[in-house]
């Protein structure tokens, strides 16, 4: 049993050489501060991907065109003949909700490439030139710093308006204010009507390098009309019910497609909600990882920790011998040295724990480390138990020497 005396001992026997006793917890410090740090890592990296995904909408599903192959890679029967496509009598059947009560948004896009923007001489090229509905900003999850998203009228009445990130911004306009300057994209004049707030990179674009008009006025100037849009875009009410969305989706397309029950899809859709799960599941491993790693140190600590309690007790064997002379009991004498071990780890532990959480506190490759509770009290609960552990043997050795033997001792 642990009594008042053996701390004492033990506070004694860690101060009698502090420079050796500094360097023990030195090794436990880095362990403990490592975890933590590396943990924040990993969970700020994945906060920071979910952020990200969650930046491209609320509740986005998006359709794709896809061309059905069949056996040993070769096209379905009708795709040779018709390829696929996305018609406004798709998203007239997706925006029926009798039909698909779990979906509350629906807009075409149609993606136009290759535009170059000119505003007083100056010129940029945007890296996505989009034509769409109003739906598109709710789905898309636009917000709007000065101005205004375009409306339903001025879609139905073909305006040549557009809103502009503000990577596009800063390229044409540098500092001034850019609503309500008219800018030519491919020789035509679009009015700029709204300037959208920051939304970041996506991991594959700048969300931010943008151009949004009405559909409507795009097909008139850039495009022309076709009978298929770029892709759909839609919102399901909710992440749960992300799924059946989906599947209305699927229902809904295959109907209006004529794909025979157990046919090939000529069309692809992209869940976010797995999206975020899948990347999700990485960053949990990736952080499990990380934390692993760290905690090599932590085994290297409490080596060190075994070594130094090794060499206490080689230095201390006489006064082990005294000690049993005048009736100390083989626990007693273990008690001293496990002692000794965890109050080292967990000394050491608690100045790690404080410079993992100020280590934390930095940017680090451009990522915002957070702090995991758990992992605080995972890394000093392990020093601590690292300490009891790799104290065991020399305290056991300590505790088993004769009297004899221990005072004969040079």
């Amino acid at each position: 049993m642990i009594r008042l005396e053996h701390i004492r001992i033990a506070v004694a026997g860690i101060g009698h050489n502090m420079l050796r006793s500094a360097l023990t917890m030195l090794g436990i410090l880095i362990g403990v501060a490592s975890v933590i740090i590396l943990v924040a890592v990993g969970t700020g990296s994945s906060a920071t991907i979910r952020r990200t995904i969650e930046g491209l909408g609320t509740n986005l599903l998006q359709i794709n065109r896809q061309f059905a192959f069949g056996a040993f890679g070769r096209a379905s029967a009708g795709t040779l003949s018709r390829a696929p496509s996305l018609t406004a009598a798709d998203v007239a059947a997706l925006s029926d909700r009798n039909q698909n009560p779990d979906i509350v948004a629906v807009a075409p896009v149609v993606n136009v490439p290759n535009v170059t923007a000119v505003y007083q001489g100056v010129s940029y090229a945007p890296s996505s030139f989009v034509g769409t509905t109003p739906s598109y900003q709710q789905i898309k999850d636009y917000q709007v710093a000065e101005g205004s998203f375009f409306t339903a009228a001025d879609e139905s009445q073909h305006d040549r308006v557009a809103v502009i990130g503000q990577t596009v911004a800063t390229n044409l306009f540098g500092n001034a204010d850019p609503v309500g300057s008219n800018v030519q994209f491919n020789g035509v004049t679009f009015q700029i009507i709204g300037l959208l707030a920051v939304k970041g990179t996506n991991g594959a674009q700048d969300q931010d390098d943008v151009v949004i008009a009405p559909l409507t006025a795009v097909q008139d100037t850039l495009t022309g009309y076709s009978s298929s849009y770029s892709s759909i875009v839609v919102e399901a009410a909710s992440p749960e019910r992300q799924a059946a969305a989906q599947a209305e989706i699927t229902a809904t397309l295959e109907s209006t497609h004529h794909i025979a029950p157990g046919g090939t899809d000529d069309f692809r859709i992209l869940n976010q909600a797995s999206l975020l799960q899948t990347t999700q599941s990485s960053s949990r491993v990736f952080t499990s990882l990380l934390g692993a790693v760290a905690a090599i140190s932590l085994l290297v600590g409490g080596i060190g920790v075994m070594n130094i309690m090794l060499v206490t007790v080689a230095e201390r064997t006489r006064e082990i011998g005294i000690r049993k002379a005048i009736g100390a009991k083989r626990s007693d004498i273990m008690a001293q040295f496990v002692v000794e071990s965890v109050l080292l780890s967990a000394f050491g532990g608690l100045l790690g724990v404080l410079v993992g959480v100020g280590g934390s506190r930095f940017t680090i490759l451009g990522i915002h480390p957070q702090v995991a509770t758990y992992s605080i009290f995972l890394a000093f609960g392990v020093a601590v138990a690292t300490g009891l552990f790799f104290g065991l043997y020399p305290a056991s050795r300590a505790s088993r020497l004769l009297p004899v033997d221990a005072l004969r001792y040079e």
